[in-house]
């Protein structure tokens, strides 16, 4: 996205050449890699402090210094570890990275044996993160003592990293460690302490797992309802089913998992039918195997619950407490926090070229943007009252429907329908003749380029840089469902492998299940991706 720098050009090729002088016992005298650094870190880092506020010239300095660091990553020395911690002052996530592969890349003692002695007097809390994420990254064989030391950090971001690397040691105590971050104060780390349980298998998170059903936080849920389907006991069975009484959306099928897994039965999320043959079961009940589950669960028939593939299904049982399913684009989930994202680029204004695919849609046209604004606003159509609801379109910018989620009253649900229908592709096909004659503001070019990476983010709940709104993981939202036609143009992030990385970075607190839905001939890999990293289904409506 930017242009390398000069210097940083010239760095490169300097620790190249010294890779290739210790190869040659007559080479000439060899660079030092890391004196290299130092010296244009230094440069580079007042470039950073010059661009200010300037947005572009900001990221170009980070792009920069990141490149550098990771010109590193292969150097085994301790002296790496002291050189490029200081970047992370800068507090820029691009360069954390960087320097987190760094650190995890090393095949000697002596640099993580240095780590080591960091961790144990560093107050710095990006530092002291950085160190632990690369202990996870690489699962360096150290001393769990002094990973477990920092789970009584005052950062609550330390005490969580502190779990994952603690997780990753293979330290034979780690669980008895990590057990103690069930009870953390900050939902975050009580949810990846459970995670890392339910991950080892370690029946230690299960009085913690049962107690956390009833967390006002819908990550704490999840995390629990997890840790139950993986770390099975017959004191689960009866808190599961109170659960499910009382749960809706888009968890009640990862409650009704959690209990086929305990007595290998399909109820659906009929819970008054769950709780009947546990009360006619529950005396001198012995868990079955995990082999017997399944073996029994084959005769059943179709799943109920959260399928293999991600589909959810709803049961059919008590009228009461049955969630309603959404479906959009053959996309069922039973989720009541819902944001639709859609892609208003100009190429939506393209037709599709499968009409065949499309002429049963009863469509104004068969543009591509018409075809998807009509099934948007059929499933507006559909919502039932108790699902809450938001819509972003997006082109080079993002525009929401509505600040927040909305109940999907029918005033709401027409007002909603009416601003989808409303919707037109940004600099599309119909404004070439106001290009041609150099009206590229009026015919929209520059607005309606595609700004993936923005458009989830912002789905995400994820402020934009410099605004006065809070980051937050404990977001309302639970699904989104993002429809796109066109390969990333614009925005922080264009290329796809940034995108998939700083998604995942960003969602892996708040949990969202991500669906995507392409349209058009734009490669299908990275939507696919997309929605496997994060726990959704990939839909592809054809050319």
């Amino acid at each position: 996205m930017f242009t390398a720098h000069p210097l940083r050009t010239l760095f490169v090729v300097l620790v190249a050449c010294c890779a290739l002088a210790g190869g040659h016992a007559s080479a000439a005298p060899q660079s030092d890699p890391v004196a290299d650094f130092k010296k244009y870190f230094k440069e580079y880092s007042r470039e950073y402090q010059r661009a200010g506020k300037d947005d572009k010239e900001r990221r170009a300095a980070v792009v920069t210094i990141r490149e550098t660091v990771l010109s590193l990553k292969g150097v085994d020395s301790a002296d790496v570890v002291d050189a490029i911690l200081p970047t992370l002052k800068l507090e820029e996530p691009d360069i954390q990275s960087g320097v987190v592969t760094v650190l995890s890349s090393f095949k000697s003692e002596p640099p993580i044996a240095r780590l080591v002695e960091v961790m144990a007097t560093e107050k710095h809390e990006p530092t002291l993160v950085a160190c632990l994420q690369a202990f996870q990254a690489a699962k360096y064989k150290t001393s769990g003592a002094a990973l477990a030391k920092l789970l009584s950090s005052k950062s609550w971001e330390v005490r969580r990293a502190s779990v994952q690397a603690l997780a990753a040691s293979g330290e034979a105590d780690a669980p008895k460690w990590i057990v103690a971050a069930c009870k953390d104060e900050e939902p975050a780390v009580r949810f990846t302490a459970m995670d890392a349980l339910a991950a080892a298998k370690s029946k230690l998170v299960l009085p913690f797992a049962i107690n956390a059903l009833s967390d006002p936080i819908w990550q704490v849920r999840a995390s629990a309802i997890r840790a139950l389907s993986m770390v099975r006991a017959v004191e689960a069975i009866d808190p599961l089913i109170r659960r499910l009484e009382v749960e809706k959306g888009r968890l009640t099928p990862d409650l009704v998992e959690a209990l086929s897994r305990h007595l290998g039965r399909e109820f659906g999320n009929d819970a008054k039918a769950w709780r009947a043959y546990w009360d006619n079961l529950k005396d001198g009940y012995i868990l079955m195997t995990e082999e017997q589950v399944r073996e029994l669960r084959k005769g059943l028939g179709p799943r109920t619950g959260a399928d293999a593939d991600g589909r959810n299904k709803s049961g059919s049982g008590d009228d009461d407490h049955e969630t309603k399913a959404v479906s959009y684009h053959d996309i069922t989930t039973p989720s009541i926090s819902i944001i639709f994202v859609i892609d208003v680029s100009g190429s939506m204004e393209n037709m599709v070229v499968e009409k065949d695919r499309f002429v049963d849609g009863n469509y104004p046209s068969m543009m591509r943007i018409d075809i998807c604004k009509t099934e948007l606003a059929r499933t507006i159509d559909r919502l039932e009252p108790n699902v809450r609801f938001n819509i972003l379109s997006f082109a080079t910018a993002v525009k929401p429907w509505k600040k927040d989620l909305v109940d999907a009253s029918p005033a709401n649900k027409l007002a909603a329908r009416d601003w989808v229908l409303r919707l037109e592709a940004i600099g599309g096909n119909s404004k070439d003749d106001l290009a041609r004659v150099g009206l590229t503001g009026s015919a929209g070019l520059d607005g309606g380029q595609t700004n993936t990476f923005g458009a989830l983010m912002a789905a995400l709940g994820v402020p934009e840089r410099g605004s006065p709104v809070e980051a937050t993981y404990a977001v309302k939202v639970d699904t989104v469902f993002f429809l796109s036609d066109g390969r990333p143009s614009t925005g922080d992030y264009v290329d796809t492998d940034d995108i998939l990385r700083e998604i995942l970075r960003a969602n892996e607190l708040r949990k969202i299940v991500l669906h995507t839905i392409a349209i058009g001939e734009f490669q299908k890999d990275f939507m696919k991706a997309l929605a496997e990293q994060n726990g959704g289904i990939f839909v592809d409506l054809g050319r």
